[in-house]
């Protein structure tokens, strides 16, 4: 079973990325390409699956492959790196591969703006801005107005400090845990504009 990176531990109920790095043997890219779509549609079936991205890249003169499957919980990308199907599936592919099969794990709210593939930069500053502009504007008009009647109810809760610690405490907790993350994925194309990004469907078994 290949190595785990789990720094942080996330708990069953905080969505994971699985991050899968490979880099294919020349020769091999129209056979590991055909793999890589039977392990998206394999994996697809997997309880607690949510989706899976991929960054085509270079390292060195090898095509380079950054694959992003994203789980409902630690349990659920557990049960698929220990699953018979997965351990079958990247016997298959070991030829193919120059360095193995490379995976790590990380709270899918610290990869948001991670450069996918290890040859890439960060994207631009004034993307992230962008981005970060587009989810915070919403929230700093919407979460006062959602808790302005709420704050009337108390003395203590229309205190200007308590008022703003709530409000502020809302906004971080929806923008970090709900919002950003899909958002993140949604722009993803436009923020890694430079790599050769592509969304897999798994229920797809051919290239596009």
């Amino acid at each position: 079973m290949p190595e785990v990176c789990d720094p942080q531990a996330p708990g069953a109920d905080e969505t994971v990325t699985l991050i899968i790095k490979h880099s294919v043997k020349a020769g091999f890219e129209s056979a590991y390409e055909a793999w890589l779509r039977n392990i998206v549609r394999v994996a697809g079936q997997r309880e607690g699956h949510l989706g899976v991205d991929v960054v085509r890249g270079k390292r060195g003169r090898l095509d380079f492959y950054t694959c992003v499957l994203r789980f409902s919980s630690t349990e659920a990308m557990q049960g698929w790196l220990e699953s018979s199907e997965r351990r079958t599936l990247v016997a298959e592919a070991a030829p193919m591969l120059a360095d193995g099969d490379q995976t790590e794990v990380a709270p899918i709210n610290e990869f948001w703006f991670t450069p996918l593939a290890d040859a890439a930069s960060p994207p631009p500053r004034w993307k992230q801005a962008v981005v970060t502009l587009l989810v915070i504007l919403p929230h700093t008009l919407l979460v006062p107005l959602i808790w302005g009647p709420l704050l009337a109810l108390h003395p203590l809760l229309s205190n200007y400090v308590v008022a703003t610690f709530l409000i502020t405490l809302t906004i971080v907790l929806s923008v970090v845990y709900v919002v950003m993350p899909p958002v993140t994925r949604l722009f993803t194309p436009w923020l890694e504009a430079s790599q050769a990004h592509e969304h897999l469907d798994s229920q797809e078994t051919s290239p596009r």
